[in-house]
């Protein structure tokens, strides 16, 4: 076989080894040093590429930042934080029909503002809303089908992970990303909230509503969730006017919600040490990840594979638009069997030197940004697709009593609702960039 077959082949065999369950780092690893091996004949200068490549990956100050903003979100989690946040969404929006279900969601843009982690925001949000919807006789639909697309906005909506590592793969600015991610991450919420609101007028799955609370009262409420609106603020407005940087802007918000745990008496030594241990975990697994696909996309880089998709799709003359669609359906495709993160590490390096020699009529900066929003939607998506959604698994394992058709069923009017959004952003690209062009 030639090295591009080799190449082209290496797919479907990562692909097999994920259904055979082995993770999806050393999944890439075993590829990547198979594949080596097979166009090299050895793997001694696989094994001395890995040794420079784990060094110099590492020891990125900017990977500093994932373990910062996941124990950000640990001690958001330890200080109570989304019971405050469900609290007040409800006192706003319990009263509308299917308003129960939207304040699960509202609640879940709030979490993500301070969490970077659409797995963690679903955990957590899924154990504070999940009796509630159930009280309020919401079906197990739509309770776990809002609560999975609302645990999405912890990518979207500024900090993010996903968009942390999208910026270190493309050299794209930490900061411009995050504002040109909070439109669509607003945006994003809203729609979910208008799927709510559409599919319990269809179906009749209204659920009870709450009774109408006075707007003296829910003022109130909002002075309770003033520890989130602060950390927020610290963060995301520290970054923007310049007193600090992306890395310590997260290290400010983990000792901000540390406090804020201190002060409400949940963080205790116990408590610590399993957060602690938790952000540990995740980073491990993450940057296992990380180093899995490094060494994949090195394979990838010797067989000319992704130079060579670049040609030919440049001298087939096909319209940017089309090829723009075709992989954005890839990755609808993909999430269907793959992770988010794994997503992301897998592919950005093949597709972003193919669209990036593409003609959109954006400045190359412009393009970097609203392409890496859409990448991150699409990929949001494919934590809400079955059959390896990872929030519907989540959210459906702390309900109990819904089975997992039921939540597959009932994400659909989220997963359409995606799509709607994909469709706006991309033909109307100022939505995603106007932030950007104004801070900057």
């Amino acid at each position: 076989m030639s090295r591009l077959e080799i190449g082209l082949w290496s797919f479907p065999v990562l692909l097999l080894l994920i259904f055979l369950r082995i993770p999806i780092g050393l999944a890439m690893f075993i590829v990547g040093i198979g594949g080596s091996y097979v166009l090299n004949g050895t793997t001694l200068m696989t094994f001395a590429q890995l040794k420079h490549m784990t060094y110099g990956t590492f020891s990125s100050y900017s990977l500093s930042i994932i373990p910062l903003f996941l124990l950000m979100g640990q001690f958001a989690t330890i200080g109570g934080m989304s019971s405050s946040l469900f609290r007040a969404s409800e006192a706003w929006l319990g009263h509308k029909k299917g308003g129960v279900a939207m304040s699960a969601v509202g609640a879940c843009a709030g979490f993500g503002a301070i969490c970077g982690s659409s797995l963690a925001t679903a955990a957590t949000m899924g154990q504070v809303a999940l009796p509630e919807l159930r009280k309020y006789g919401y079906s197990g639909a739509l309770s776990t089908g809002a609560l999975a697309a609302g645990g999405t906005l912890g990518i979207l909506i500024p900090p993010s992970v996903i968009l942390v590592i999208y910026a270190i793969l493309t050299e794209q600015n930490i900061a411009k990303l995050f504002a040109a991610a909070f439109i669509p991450g607003i945006l994003a919420a809203i729609s979910y909230m208008i799927a709510i609101y559409i599919y319990a007028s269809i179906t009749g799955d209204t659920g009870k509503t709450r009774e109408r609370v006075p707007y003296l009262e829910r003022f109130k409420v909002l002075l309770t969730i003033w520890p989130v609106l602060a950390i927020f603020t610290a963060v995301i407005g520290g970054i923007y006017t310049g007193w600090f940087t992306p890395t310590e802007a997260a290290a400010i918000g983990a000792a901000g919600t540390a406090l804020v745990a201190l002060a409400n008496r949940s963080l205790t030594i116990k408590s610590l040490v399993q957060a602690i241990f938790s952000t540990a975990t995740s980073t491990g697994m993450i940057f296992t990840i990380i180093l899995g696909a490094g060494l994949f996309n090195a394979f990838l880089a010797t067989t000319q594979l992704p130079q060579e998709l670049s040609t030919y799709i440049a001298t087939q003359g096909f319209s940017p638009w089309l090829v723009l669609t075709i992989v954005l359906l890839l990755y609808l495709v993909f999430g269907c069997v793959m992770d988010s993160l794994s997503m992301v590490l897998l592919t950005v390096p093949i597709f972003f030197p193919i669209m990036s020699g593409l003609d959109f009529g954006m400045p190359a900066a412009d393009f970097g940004l609203w392409f890496g929003i859409l990448v991150l939607i699409v990929v949001e998506v494919g934590l809400i697709t079955p059959p390896v959604g990872m929030n519907l698994f989540v959210i459906n394992a702390l309900a109990k009593n819904v089975s997992i058709a039921e939540t597959f069923k009932g994400v659909i009017p989220f997963v359409t609702a995606d799509l709607v959004r994909v469709v706006i952003l991309v033909f109307f690209p100022s939505i995603t960039l106007s932030l950007v062009w104004l801070l900057y």
